[in-house]
């Protein structure tokens, strides 16, 4: 085997030698000292672009919107996310075990509950009710494939928050990719919320990180909770200085080579017999592949493409998830296609 195509996740995305050669120059001091300038420097940079007044590094993402949800609320309140949020799905129930917090879950398949929802979601004022104290969204939105929530949708419940006094935080792991597909600067996403997390270490490249961005009192209380899970860091230059490249307009821009991949990677799967591939849902670097015509079970396949090379990720039982990312170029999904053309013959 010659070479594997990893289409599991774009978080398989190596730093380019622009990020180690800028991370072996990195000044470096104690980041809990406030003395690394290069987190100083990142933590600048990231809010200039999101249009926040400051920013917080953090080691993961996971961190960045438990620190946020706890920043935001008191024990015992609740918060609506959208039912397959990655927050609520995906982070070991940390929003509960380490927030105290209760959820309210609405259905919301592209990618954001309706804002009507949302506001008969919100909880009256009642002792036998949590109060409701958070509304939290995801863009992009993995569960979905990747998709985009439409800018006017996010403005609309911007108005239910403003309505309600809630305040709204984004975890925009991808918010980047989200960018691209909308043709917008992300601050022009980040401008609905009053807390985003964005994540370096996708398919940005960086190795290790992500920001919260918010206002500075905001900041300055997430600080606390970053020391107390765990996540004050000392010399972090070194993975500060890739960040600042991942960052770079450049860095950014190269998502859309992605996003091309996909759609490259989604015509062939469509054009295979018995594969079907909702194509409004291939807005970023997501694609989702339904076997179920076929019949054929996604383990099966899982294990039949990895025999040649090729990686992908079980979403359920007949369905695929594939994520292109900077590490697999055109020629090497137009291999993956022809893995996956011999492995659903029966």
């Amino acid at each position: 085997m010659e070479k594997l195509i990893d289409l599991r996740r774009d978080t398989i995305t190596l730093p380019t030698l622009e990020m180690r050669e800028a991370a072996f120059r990195s000044p470096l001091g104690d980041a809990v000292y406030g003395e690394d300038p290069k987190q100083k420097e990142l933590e600048e940079l990231a809010a200039f672009i999101l249009g926040k007044e400051r920013a917080l590094f953090l080691p993961s993402g996971t961190m960045g919107n438990l620190v946020a949800l706890l920043t935001h609320t008191q024990r015992g309140n609740e918060v609506i996310l959208e039912e397959n949020a990655h927050i609520f799905a995906s982070e070991t129930g940390g929003l509960a075990q380490v927030a105290g917090l209760m959820v309210k879950t609405l259905r919301g398949e592209d990618g954001a509950p309706e804002p009507e929802d949302i506001e008969k979601a919100i909880r009256p004022e009642n002792i036998h009710y949590p109060r409701t104290a958070l509304i939290g969204l995801e863009n992009t939105h993995y569960r979905y494939g990747g998709i985009v929530v439409p800018l006017a949708k996010l403005q609309k419940i911007r108005e239910v928050a403003n309505k309600h006094n809630l305040p709204i935080h984004l975890d925009g792991a991808r918010l980047f990719n989200a960018a691209i597909y909308l043709g917008v600067e992300a601050q022009e996403i980040a401008r609905y919320c009053d807390s985003v997390m964005i994540s370096l270490s996708k398919g940005l490249g960086a190795p290790v990180g992500s920001l919260l961005a918010g206002t500075g009192d905001f900041i300055k209380e997430a600080e606390r909770y970053r020391k107390m899970l765990g996540g004050g860091m000392r010399q972090t230059g070194w993975l500060c200085a890739c960040g600042i490249v991942a960052l770079s307009g450049d860095n950014i821009a190269r998502l859309q080579e992605d996003h091309d991949n996909a759609q490259f990677l989604a015509e062939g799967l469509q054009s295979l017999p018995g594969i079907k591939v909702n194509r409004h849902q291939v807005q970023t670097n997501f694609v989702l592949a339904d076997l179920s015509e076929r019949g054929l079970n996604a383990t099966v396949f899982l294990e039949r493409i990895k025999e040649k090379g090729v990686l992908a990720t079980k979403v359920g039982e007949f369905m695929i998830r594939f994520v292109t990312s900077r590490e697999v170029n055109r020629e090497d999904i137009a291999f993956a296609l022809q893995v996956i053309k011999e492995a659903i013959k029966n």
